[in-house]
């Protein structure tokens, strides 16, 4: 009978590591050296959380809506937000599969085509269409519903790496058995010294070295996957990881790299038009791994993670303790190691990482692993159970990729 573990879930936890890593605050850009320093914004409100166990998981909520309300501040040439509050590139909306006639009403309701594309693979056709002169982005939102009422639009919203180097001491992973399946990343590039086997650029300045893109190869890497594609969906842009780029690039991914495996560490708002690419990736047998976020369970629940059918991961420390700043989705399935050990940067050196976005690749390496046998089934049978018998919604069905997690 395998060890069963009881989760031990201390906010002080937090303390190891600067807040605004823990939280996976929202990113922007700065290229120093060729490397993209998606830096975070640490804020007071989300300092102040640290340590406070009877508020945290407010608290964490509350410094994720203050911290987005500054990033669209801060770079408002290029960003606002929409009906719902999130941040998408400024004065664009998405409409999705719409015929000739329902763009030719909404040109002559004062919108602007800026673009046609179709995307082949995942069979989606997309019309960008720029906002009318003196309307924000969520009154053009309320009103191309009301020109429109059955069509679906999206504004392009963004979505955030989930996870940053920490302080302190770790060990290296052990590299496990090869796996021949490749797994695709939607992510930042990662640096030289993480070599892939292809890398594409979908936003502005792309493909750029990102630290937390190599993160996620490098334990890829180390999770035993011997192929993986790329798309950077970040580059230099303020407006890096849009509903569009995360849906060109998964359009790529399966359509010219012939991936069946897709790690995804960030996290956004429901969007209709990711919505309605993943549905189509997965009805072509696609299996979509993302994570869960770092804004505690108090926070909204986070997607890709939340859209059915998709893989959704929590982390654990090396104690096998899931992380207090966890997000949360509409549903969980697994968790994996996410905290106290090494993962390679953008310049190929080793740091010590914290977030549920290093748990991802330990589960989509063992997705691709599992392909031939049945992925879900074989999965379950991998997974050790953690805190109450059997699936719980701190650890979903259970712990995979323990063995990857051996330290050197």
């Amino acid at each position: 009978m395998p060890t069963r573990f009881t989760p031990f879930l201390l906010f002080a936890a937090l303390t190891t590591a600067p807040a605004a890593a823990q939280l996976g605050l929202p990113q922007v850009g700065r290229t120093v050296n060729g490397v993209l320093d998606r830096a975070g914004r640490t804020l007071d409100p989300v300092q102040s959380a640290v340590g406070d166990v009877a508020r945290g998981s407010s608290r964490l909520a509350d410094a994720r809506l203050m911290r987005l309300r500054n990033l669209v501040r801060e770079n408002r040439e290029v960003l606002e937000l929409d009906a719902a509050g999130n941040p998408a590139r400024r004065g664009e909306l998405l409409l999705i599969g719409a015929s000739d006639a329902e763009v030719a009403r909404v040109e002559a309701a004062g919108f602007a085509v800026l673009g046609r594309e179709r995307l082949n693979t995942l069979d989606i056709a997309v019309v960008r269409l720029g906002t009318p002169a003196r309307q924000s982005l969520a009154e053009a939102e309320v009103s191309l519903r009301r020109v429109l009422p059955n069509a679906t639009i999206s504004a392009d919203t963004l979505h955030f790496q989930s996870g940053a180097p920490v302080s302190g001491r770790a060990a290296r992973l052990a590299r496990a058995a090869p796996i021949d399946q490749p797994v695709g990343v939607i992510d930042g590039a990662p640096g030289a010294s993480i070599p892939v086997a292809a890398i594409r650029g979908f936003a502005r300045g792309a493909p750029t070295p990102s630290h937390h893109g190599s993160a996620v190869a490098s334990l890829l890497q180390l999770a035993g996957v011997r192929r993986i594609a790329v798309a950077d969906v970040y580059g230099t842009d303020a407006a890096g990881g849009n509903a569009l780029a995360l849906t060109r690039g998964l359009d790529w991914l399966i359509g010219v790299q012939g991936v069946r495996v897709v790690s995804i560490s960030l996290v956004g708002p429901n969007n209709p038009l990711v919505a309605r690419a993943i549905a189509a990736a997965q009805r072509r047998g696609v299996h979509i791994v993302a994570a869960v976020g770092n804004d505690g369970p108090a926070a909204p629940p986070s997607y890709p993670a939340s859209y059915p059918g998709v893989i959704a991961v929590t982390a654990v420390d090396g104690r096998g303790r899931a992380l207090i700043e966890a997000g949360r989705a509409a549903h969980l399935d697994y968790a994996a190691p996410g905290a106290d050990m090494l993962a390679a940067d953008a310049r190929g050196q080793w740091n010590r990482v914290r977030g549920t976005s290093y748990a991802v690749p330990f589960v989509a390496a063992r997705a691709a692993a599992a392909l031939d046998t049945g992925v879900r089934s074989t999965l379950d049978r991998e997974a050790l159970d953690l805190g109450r018998k059997g699936p719980d919604p701190v650890f979903g069905r259970g712990l995979l990729c323990r063995n990857c997690a051996r330290k050197k």
